[in-house]
């Protein structure tokens, strides 16, 4: 299908590739075992939670921005890290999408009426033994947010071009059981995007944008 001429980083063009790139692929299987196979058999296990988080496109014309949140440092997991605002699946949410819109709305107080959801990408395990359904949104300007200070210290915009270059996709490592653990880290405005963040973003790069 060919794509419109519009700017490739706008959240019409967005919607189009998300569009495109629904339904299963060969390579659905994502996770922190992707870019660590060693450790597969550690990540891919049994008995992990359930989680669901939203990735936000702001319509800002030419070029979308994605929000983010930095985690309260008052957190018991993951405290000051950066992420997409999201949690984990309550028996009572119907569905990932009603769990990712109820999470963020509770976090950063974007009113579900502004996102438009247009899908999810394959879900993400992480090494900290969650299974996360990553949906995707289109989010309306106007909105208001309001932060929730007991789980979020700060939500910001990345421009989604930024995102997704590879040229700002730097891998780091560290050693975990005496092996080396490789994640990718995106420094942004003085924010650290690392982790399983920016795993998400890598794959809604290499699914999307590669």
């Amino acid at each position: 299908m060919d794509m419109p001429q519009v700017s490739p980083f706008s959240a019409d063009a967005f919607r189009l590739r998300a569009a495109n790139a629904q339904g299963p692929q060969a390579d659905d299987d994502y996770g922190d075992h992707r870019f660590n196979p060693g450790f597969s058999h550690l990540i891919r296990r049994d008995g992990l939670r359930e989680a669901a988080v939203l990735i936000p496109i702001v319509d800002r014309g030419e070029e979308a921005s994605v929000i983010l949140t930095k985690r309260a440092e008052t957190l018991r997991n993951h405290s000051g890290q950066v992420a997409f605002p999201g949690g984990g699946i309550d028996q009572s949410d119907p569905s990932p999408e009603f769990a990712a819109l109820r999470e963020t709305a509770e976090e950063i107080g974007l009113a579900r009426n502004y996102i438009e959801v247009i899908g999810r990408m394959p879900d993400y395990v992480a090494g900290s033994g969650y299974r996360i359904a990553p949906v995707l949104g289109i989010v309306r300007p106007g909105f208001h947010l309001s932060i929730n200070q007991h789980e979020v210290d700060a939500a910001f915009e990345v421009p989604l071009r930024f995102l997704m270059d590879p040229a700002n996709h730097h891998q780091g490592s560290r050693l975990w059981d005496n092996r080396t653990w490789v994640y990718y880290d995106m420094p942004y405005g003085g924010q650290r995007i690392w982790g399983v963040t920016a795993g998400i973003i890598r794959t809604l790069y290499e699914r999307l944008y590669a």
